[in-house]
């Protein structure tokens, strides 16, 4: 439960008792138990743009209800790990500028950018969904899921950028077995959401695949640049393995 707690505690607005011993058994079980942490967000969120949906809202003004929500009940701290992390990524060769970007609170063009083609695909892939009977099941799931890119960020043989922060409390602290298996655990979760929306279930799969790789391939690129992961960067990997995830189902609901 100490990891359950630090994960509500640190990504959702929801109060909790505090957690008094932080070490890496529970830094480990934060990560891991994330998408169950998250839950209760993304059913209000789902819900609520479900019944935009019953209301005649339209499709689209749904997700976007949907995403803003979302944001309100993670205090948007993921979205400014996305900028800050596209922003380092651009900074230019120098790790050392990269990391200070990292650091500060400023939003660049390119951070800008990015927070606005994500979002709008994030809304528009779950206005989407939510358009379809039970589609609000495969929203819930993949919001909630989108946080398996948590413990895909902080899996054992990734680094921390740096000594300090975040990232040096997280990193490494998840087996990779137990990667493997969320992502398993997501495709399964979307499958059947799926199935009860009335599209195939090997959609939830296609699914999770591509939000696994998305996510893979932008935490190779950070560890790349800035010589391991960071709060940003989870929070970068969390907000592209949503959009990817927005992206396949506004797809396969459409077909």
């Amino acid at each position: 439960m100490t990891g359950l707690r630090l994960a509500m505690g640190f990504l959702t607005v929801i109060p909790v008792r505090p957690t008094t011993e932080i070490g890496r058994r529970q830094a480990r079980d934060a990560m891991l138990l994330a998408p169950l942490a998250v839950l209760p967000v993304a059913l209000v969120a789902a819900l609520i743009g479900w019944a935009g949906t019953l209301l005649a809202v339209p499709a689209a003004l749904a997700g976007v209800v949907v995403v803003a929500v979302v944001a309100l009940g993670s205090r948007a701290m993921h979205l400014d790990g996305l900028a800050d992390t596209v922003d380092g990524l651009g900074s230019g060769p120098d790790r050392e500028k990269a990391l200070r970007i990292l650091r500060s609170g400023d939003i660049g063009p390119m951070g800008a950018s990015a927070l606005v083609l994500v979002l709008a695909v994030q809304a528009l892939g779950y206005g989407a969904a939510l358009a379809r009977p039970w589609g609000w099941v495969v929203v819930v799931a993949a919001l909630a899921g989108s946080r398996v890119a948590l413990a895909l960020g902080c899996r054992d043989g990734v680094p921390a950028a740096r000594p300090d922060g975040l990232g040096a409390l997280f990193a490494g602290s998840v087996p990779t077995v137990a990667v493997v298996a969320g992502w398993c655990g997501l495709a399964a979760a979307l499958a059947g959401a799926l199935v009860a929306t009335g599209r195939p279930w090997w959609l939830g799969v296609v699914a999770a695949a591509v939000a696994a790789g998305g996510a893979a391939w932008l935490l190779r690129r950070c560890v790349r640049r800035f010589g391991g992961m960071s709060g940003d960067v989870l929070g970068a990997l969390v907000e592209v393995a949503s959009g990817l995830l927005a992206l396949v189902l506004a797809v396969g609901v459409a077909g």
